[in-house]
């Protein structure tokens, strides 16, 4: 998916606190701003990553949560080709039904339960559009961030259909990593966890998780507890590392669905604008120039029939803009 904003902010990224004063782990609530995706209508969508209180979640550095959406009042999803650098692509739906195609020459559909990953570490680029049969769409766009000694790694792509698993109170489709004795074969090159769980009503539901990762809860449907906040639909819940078990409560009488992010601390800075992941501002100014002058770095889409053939990339700032940051980490008693 594209950021489609006409003045993206670039963001110079770090993690932030992981434990409070205490040890325990950080906890926080971290809610969305909607922006336009674009389309006839311009379909909004709920971005909660980034956001100026939290950059990043182990290597998840975006996080677009959509719908339920009616196609014929919003317009559904329409985004012609645009590139990418530096990061892979995560999508997951919930309802509805998303053309993919890419530079690679991938040409795939995006369905409920069944996740699509693309690589575009030296650059991709690729167009998203709803199909015409889909009548509701709705589902979340999550981007990775690549570590160093891999955001060159070449043009991919995965797809994969979890299966369902039973933990008391609720079930899970673990989509990246390992959760509730379900593990994931699609490759990331940091360690993650994403996973889609399906709480039911009033549950109080105990995951074991890794005590490295700090997590993120994004709830889709319902009203959710977690280490002592209250979620509501589109909040994202952040807890620190430190955490070897998570209890999600299901605060409602309906079932409530989540999505459960993870991952180790991604220490590295980067640098983020539009749909670019890179080191510095020249860097992002460099694939910027690229993908303007048509370059080789991130190929063509064959097989779009949109309006306009490809995304212009925005103008840069006559300046460059003082990076945002997480807070600074606390010392550690």
């Amino acid at each position: 998916m594209s950021n489609v904003e006409a003045e993206p902010i670039e963001i110079e990224c770090e993690n932030g606190p992981r434990a409070g004063a205490t040890g325990r782990p950080l906890s926080e609530i971290i809610t969305s701003r909607e922006v336009p995706l674009g389309g006839p209508r311009a379909m909004p969508v709920r971005r909660t990553l980034p956001q100026r209180q939290r950059s990043l979640i182990g290597a998840w550095c975006f996080a677009d949560h959509y719908g339920p959406d009616d196609v014929a009042r919003t317009g559904g999803m329409d985004v012609a080709p645009h590139p990418h650098t530096g990061l892979q692509t995560v999508s997951w739906l919930f309802t509805g039904e998303i053309e993919h195609r890419d530079s690679l020459g991938m040409h795939a559909l995006v369905r409920p339960g069944e996740v699509n990953l693309m690589t575009g570490g030296h650059g991709i680029c690729h167009s998203e559009v709803s199909t015409a049969d889909t009548t509701v769409l709705h589902g979340v766009q999550l981007w990775v961030a690549l570590p160093d000694d891999a955001r060159d790694a070449p043009r991919n792509f995965e797809h994969y259909t979890p299966p369902v698993v039973s933990v008391d109170g609720a079930s899970a489709r673990v989509f990246l990593g390992s959760l509730a004795d379900s593990t994931s074969p699609v490759h990331t090159f940091t360690p993650l966890l994403g996973a889609e769980l399906v709480l039911e009503p009033r549950a109080e539901v105990r995951l074991d998780v890794d005590p490295a990762f700090e997590h993120g809860i994004l709830v889709d449907t319902g009203a959710v507890g977690v280490e002592g906040l209250e979620l509501a639909r589109a909040d994202l819940g952040y807890v620190g590392t430190g955490a070897a078990d998570l209890t999600l409560t299901n605060l409602t009488d309906e079932p409530a669905c989540v999505v459960l992010l993870g991952g180790e601390p991604f220490d590295e800075e980067i640098v983020m604008w539009w749909n670019f992941v890179g080191r510095s501002h020249d860097e992002i100014e460099q694939f910027r120039d690229e993908w303007q002058a048509g370059s080789d770095r991130f190929g063509a889409v064959q097989g779009y029939t949109g309006d306009v053939a490809r995304l212009p990339a925005p103008p840069l700032p006559n300046a460059r803009i003082r990076p945002r940051k997480n807070p600074r980490r606390p010392s550690r008693p």
